[in-house]
Formats: C-alpha cells, structure tokens, sequence
C-alpha cells in the first residue's frame, strides 16, 4: 500500500464548474481540446456534443476519478467512446463506453468489460451517480474501481484491471465524443496511482483515516520485529473497522486491530485558516490467545512492546510537521474462569501541522 503522503494533492479538482475555470485553491485548470457543446446545469458539467479536455503530467503515474450519469432519454454514448483516458507516454489506457446504459470498457493491450453499472441511475429510487476511479502506474498497469469499493460484500475485487497498451504523449483526458454525459465531478493527480484507501476524495479524509489509521496498519505489516514478523500475517493486522465479538472470533490469534478513534484542532495557525494544528488519537488493540491465559498475557505484552517499539521509531519523527505526543496503555486480566483471549490497548496521541488550502 502506498498511502498518498502529506504533500500529495488533488491538482484539478472540477465540481460542476467549468473545467478550464476551476474553483478553488492550488487547482491546475483543464485545457479544452475538442470543442463541441457543453454547459453547466444545475452545478454539474454537460458535454452533449463531442468536447474533450486534458492535461499534460510531469510524472508517470496518475489517478482520476470521474463520477457521472448517462442521459436516461436514449442520447447514450456510441459503443467505442472514449470517457477517460491516462498517458504516461509509454502506457495508455481507455475507459470507453459499450452503447449501453450498464456496462463500460477497459482498454488497454486487452480488454475488460464491467459489471452492471446502472450508467444512467435508473435502477431505484436513489438515483446515484456512478463514481469512477481510473488508475495508471509508472509501469504501464492500470485498475478501474466502481463505486469506491475495492472488496465487495463476499470479499471479491470490485475493480477491473489490465496492462496498458502502447503510449505516445503525456496526457491526462476526460470527456464524451458522442450522447449526453453529466459530469458531475472529475478530480485528478500527476502523484501516483491511489486505490480508494490510499487517497480520499476528501483531503480532510486522507489526512485523518488514511495518513494516520491505514498508514499504521502499514507500518506495522512491514515491521520485522520478531513476534510482528514471525507470528502475525498482514490479514491478522487490520484497521478496527468492526470489533464486535463475532468479528474478532473470525481472525486467528494473535491479531492487531488499529483504530483512529478520535481527532481535533485545538487552533487554526493563520488568520485566514491556511494552516491547522491536528491531534489524532490512535488506540491499538492487541489479542492474543494461549493454553493458559498467562501464556496469551505474556505474548500479547511481547507484541504490544513491539508495536510501541515499531511506531517510536517509524512515525511522528518530524518535529515540525508530525510528532507523537504520548502514549497510554491498557493491560487486560482475567475476570472470568472461561476466558482464554488476552486483549491488550495500546494509545498512542500524535499533533500534525496540515495544511488546508486543497479544498
């Protein structure tokens, strides 16, 4: 996993706006290379008749994410219409439109068809737009995720995946040559390939839930430590999304579950709110289980001071911009003649200097 760090940022951000007059700070406007017809309705942008804009990248791996509607009335896009498109000059790849209102294309040397879409927002009474996450490696690898989700309920990728095919010229594109697209928004970077858990649509998100929660789960995966390393896999190291009974039971013993569970802004640094002091309250969770409850004491605190070990070492280490302020931790014991799980809690309290003009 490779998290979008503190200085990665959406750089075009189009929210129903015109694409070449973004709104906002720090935006790099889009370039209007087919003109054909387009407007702004009811704050989303409408391409009716072939218009296409793009940008030129500096870097060789890049994510786009377009959330749109299909027109419902017949004025589809024509089987083979390119939508988005990402260039790395080696690599290439295309998500285009079939001709319907369910399925799109990813192309690339190959192609791969997706499932059923609900393009046009027809199925229920939701009517929700669909949201597309196209993705381009420095290796010519590319990956298109519906609707944000990278698992769905029964564990299987909700995302396509295909090689590019041969590149030409840098060139970052979005738009519909043919039918009637809404676009209701497209965000896109130049600073990696980011899955949904690796940049938020929400800076706000990946500042808090990504860089803080996720990044651990990361850290302490890679850690080589001997516990960590030798007696946990990375699906025993989880972020603590469910720590119901039932959920716990399913991981085998010894697992780590890693919870953001609390964050704030005691002051905004500037008087015109550019910069925010964050704290973020990390709590670890520890479980372990033995032939005798001593046995899983033991190992859990063996595994606890690994993660304390790990986390003083590899996070909050700039003391300008992100540092640990403290750390609590809660040692479980036994209350009951039937218990045989261990969990211990480990707190750690992190301050992180943000800034906040990418919105």
């Amino acid at each position: 996993m490779a998290i979008a760090s503190t200085t990665d940022f959406w750089t075009a951000r189009m929210n129903g706006e015109d694409p070449t007059a973004l709104v906002g700070n720090e935006q790099t406007n889009w370039t209007k290379s087919v003109t054909g017809t387009s407007s702004a309705v009811n704050g989303n942008w409408v391409i009716s008749a072939n218009e296409y804009y793009t940008q030129t990248p500096t870097t060789n791996a890049y994510t786009m994410v377009a959330i749109i509607t299909f027109s419902n009335s017949g004025a589809l896009p024509s089987n083979g219409t390119v939508l988005m498109s990402l260039d790395n000059g080696t690599k290439k790849v295309e998500v285009r439109a079939k001709g319907n209102a369910s399925t799109l294309d990813l192309v690339g040397a190959t192609t791969v068809t997706t499932r059923d879409l609900d393009i046009d927002a027809s199925e229920g009474d939701d009517n929700i737009p669909l949201v597309l996450r196209l993705t381009l490696d420095s290796a010519g690898n590319a990956k298109l995720y519906m609707r944000e989700i990278i698992e769905d309920d029964d564990g299987a990728d909700n995302f396509i995946s295909v090689a590019g095919a041969s590149g030409s010229t840098k060139e970052a594109k979005w738009g519909n040559s043919s039918g009637t697209v809404t676009w209701h928004n497209v965000y896109y970077t130049d600073a990696g390939a980011f899955t949904p858990d690796e940049m938020a649509l929400s800076d706000w998100t990946t500042n808090t839930m990504m860089q803080m929660g996720l990044s651990i789960v990361q850290v302490l995966r890679d850690c080589v430590k001997p516990y960590i390393k030798t007696h946990l896999s990375d699906s025993a190291i989880n972020y603590a999304y469910d720590l119901s009974s039932d959920m716990i039971s399913r991981i085998s013993a010894p697992s780590i579950h890693v919870l953001l569970d609390n964050v704030s802004s005691p002051e905004f640094e500037t008087l015109s709110g550019t910069r925010a002091i964050q704290n973020y309250g990390i709590t670890i969770y520890v479980v372990t289980r033995g032939s005798t409850y001593q046995s899983a004491y033991r190992m859990g605190m063996d595994i606890v001071g690994e993660v304390f070990d790990e986390l003083y070492v590899n996070t909050g280490v700039d003391a300008s911009t992100d540092s640990i302020q403290g750390y609590n931790v809660q040692l479980d014991t036994k209350t009951d003649d039937d218990e045989i799980v261990c969990i211990h809690q480990i707190g750690f309290s992190y301050m992180r200097r943000i800034n906040l003009l990418h919105r």
